[in-house]
């Protein structure tokens, strides 16, 4: 340690370079990893908030839930097997306010259950960010395909699909806005028998949200800029020792020939990663987090302590990794390279 920290004085500048990248690239994958949470979030809260269970669509839809048609019949037989089942539908569409608005939202319906909200016809229960819009409780909004008209009775709180905030509607005001009887979607929560139902085709929580293709595409681009950004990060690593390594051989062979341990040598390496590691990385934390709690509505951003858990355990491993590699050239060192080259 004492050793560790003597270089790290001696050479500020090399060590400050190192830290600033670590920094930085390390701020930059936060941002990008609270922005993919963020937009997972309003891409598929609804799906999200939902427990872990099974959700069923039928075969022939291949896994392409809008394709799906369940009949009534199946759906009922299906909810008096399972009592805490539900069967739902999601259809994107608007409403129009009385200011002669126009709002995309995502129309649900559900049997009843306590995992939706539960609507009387000529009711409807909408996102709380559409109160951002001007939109309150008593207010009457209406929809080209529904002769009637929809008065606001409340509000749910982070409930959005494919970005647009849900309104929960009536199963009979359903069927008329979109003609048809027909469920999409079975969901039965963990804890019921998952059981095989003919003609249907299961998917766990996860599964189902990789059926939906914006939901996919989305997040497998972003995981893939992260990732990215780590494995740079690493490579900084692996590249800064072993030019410290290279210049330093001279110096490793005169500790080694006055009975220094190669094990001692890695320690040293290894401290002086952690302590790097350690600085930057609560650096950028502190400036993720600030900006997890100003940043403005627009912006989908939602960094969670265990995302950011996750990921500094992932710099710290990819920064021992990068900085082990980078030192197995310390283990070749002998000591008479010292008395050939000198101290470097």
């Amino acid at each position: 340690m004492n050793i560790a920290w003597k270089e790290i004085k001696k050479n500020k500048v090399r060590f400050l370079i190192l830290g600033s990248i670590v920094f930085l690239v390390s701020l930059l994958t936060f941002i990008i990893s609270g922005l993919a949470n963020g937009l997972s979030q309003d891409n598929a809260a609804l799906i999200k908030n939902l427990p872990n269970g099974q959700f069923y669509m039928t075969k022939e839809a291949e896994q392409t839930f809008n394709l799906s048609k369940i009949a009534p019949s199946i759906v009922d037989k299906i909810l008096d097997n399972h009592k805490n089942a539900s069967a739902f539908s999601i259809q994107m569409g608007f409403v129009n306010g009385a200011d002669g608005k126009q709002r995309s939202v995502a129309f649900v319906t559900a049997t009843k259950s306590k995992w939706f909200q539960s609507v009387k016809k000529g009711e409807i229960v909408l996102d709380s960010s559409l109160k951002d819009d001007g939109i309150k409780i008593g207010d009457t909004l209406t929809n080209n395909q529904y002769k009637g008209t929809f008065v606001v009775k409340g509000f749910v709180r982070h409930n959005k699909y494919s970005h647009s905030p849900v309104a929960y509607i009536n199963m009979e005001d359903y069927k008329e806005i979109y003609q048809t009887n027909e469920m999409q979607l079975i969901f039965i929560p963990k804890g019921d028998t998952a059981a095989t139902i003919a003609g249907m085709q299961s998917f766990s929580n996860n599964q189902f949200l990789n059926t939906i293709s914006s939901y996919k595409a989305e997040q497998l681009s972003l995981n893939m800029i992260i990732w990215f950004l780590v494995v740079i990060s690493g490579m900084l690593f692996a590249i800064f020792f072993y030019m410290m390594n290279v210049q330093k051989i001279g110096l490793f062979g005169i500790l080694k020939a006055i009975g220094v341990k190669t094990s001692t040598l890695f320690k040293m390496m290894w401290m002086q990663m952690v302590l790097i590691t350690v600085l930057a990385l609560s650096i950028s934390i502190a400036i993720s987090q600030v900006f997890n709690r100003i940043a403005p509505k627009g912006i989908p951003f939602n960094l969670t302590p265990e995302t950011t858990a996750q990921l500094s355990l992932v710099f710290f491993i990819i920064g021992f990794i990068g900085a082990t590699l980078s030192g197995f050239q310390i283990k070749k060192v002998q000591p008479l390279q010292a008395i050939q080259q000198g101290e470097v």
